[in-house]
């Protein structure tokens, strides 16, 4: 399994978790709130902002009523029609290039996920260095032709997709051109919930494709990036905003500055806690081999003397021998005069 190069920064095993702030529609039609946004994402250590390219002409069709209208009283979005919903969320196309520049001023890395093939042309206007496909799109062919087509690396989150249809996903990308893939674990329900997530299926779908895997991961906090890490997840991706209480379409399952400083951190450290499989005595415990129970006299001996459990003892500091000696001495005489605090060696048994 290769490792993935974007714009200069590797993801892999070999690397620290590569973390990309989703703004989704968090810019509440601002586009200084957009660029703020960058900034604090920038500032929270992510390694990447992402954003949406589409229109809700692009999406849907212009209907408010039937299976257009959103009518389910647990949906975030409930009484807005799709097309409206898309109005809300879109981010105008005018605003990626300022949002990109501001990226890359940062020393971030700004990509989208287009929605169909004149989003792509677009993004390749701007030159973007990957491309992100979203869970709704994974079974979406031409598309996913049209984005492979450019060479650049992909993301392709597997939300809802049935191994037979990851499988369709894969080749078709693979086919048409696509060399460099990572493939996210996503739960496509907003928020999802932990007992959801299914975090045993990132090294499954890593040793089935032989691909990088990420995680795509909408639940609240930063425990199941975390554990994703572990399972060998290379890239997370959560959505971001600068308030929950700001309201936004995502913004009630989108991380807080202060959570995505902290999602950065605690991915970095247990990544590097993963390290390799290892027995033994690592370098820096040998200063503490001295606090390990060793065999030691506990009470003043006579030459001659029977080693008994009132004057042989297994205590710290280690400088004795093993207490698995220890029903070898009892019953034994001692060779020598010796004093409580004594460590118990070999010469001392006759």
């Amino acid at each position: 399994m290769q490792e993935i190069n974007i714009a200069g920064t590797k993801i892999g095993q070999n690397h620290h978790p590569f973390i990309v702030a989703e703004m989704s529609g968090n810019h509440n039609q601002s586009l200084k709130r957009a660029l703020e946004i960058v900034e604090v994402a920038a500032k929270a250590g992510v390694d990447a902002l992402k954003i949406q390219t589409y229109t809700a002409d692009t999406m849907t069709l212009d209907i408010n009523e039937g299976e257009f209208y959103i009518n389910n009283l647990d949906s975030l979005w409930y009484g807005n029609s799709l097309y409206q919903l898309y109005q809300q969320a879109y981010t105008p196309w005018e605003w990626h290039k300022p949002i990109f520049d501001r990226c890359k001023k940062l020393g971030i890395i700004g990509f989208s996920t287009p929605f169909d093939a004149t989003a792509v042309d677009f993004l390749e206007s701007l030159e973007v260095p990957c491309y992100k496909i979203a869970s709704f799109e994974n079974t979406d062919f031409p598309l996913i032709r049209k984005v492979a087509s450019t060479g650049k690396p992909m993301i392709i989150s597997t939300g809802m997709a049935t191994i037979s249809e990851l499988d369709e996903t894969v080749w078709t990308a693979r086919d048409a051109g696509c060399q460099d893939l990572i493939l996210l674990k996503c739960t496509s329900s907003y928020p999802a919930t932990p007992e959801n997530t299914n975090l045993l299926t990132i090294p499954h779908l890593r040793d089935l494709f032989d691909v990088q895997v990420g995680l795509s991961d909408h639940t609240m906090g930063i425990g199941v990036a975390v554990a994703s890490v572990a399972l060998g997840a290379t890239l997370i991706e959560k959505h971001f905003t600068l308030c929950r209480a700001d309201g936004g379409v995502d913004s009630a399952f989108s991380m807080e500055p202060a959570e995505m400083q902290q999602l950065v951190i605690e991915c970095q450290r247990a990544w590097q806690a993963l390290g390799n499989i290892k027995y033994g005595t690592t370098e820096p415990e040998k200063e503490s081999l001295v606090f390990r129970r060793s065999l030691y006299v506990s009470k003043d001996m006579k030459a001659g003397d029977i080693f008994t459990p009132e004057n042989l003892r297994a205590v710290r500091p280690g400088l004795g021998l093993p207490p698995k000696y220890y029903d070898i001495f009892i019953g034994k005489q001692i060779k020598q005069d010796t004093k409580r605090g004594t460590p118990i060696s070999w010469d001392l048994f006759i």
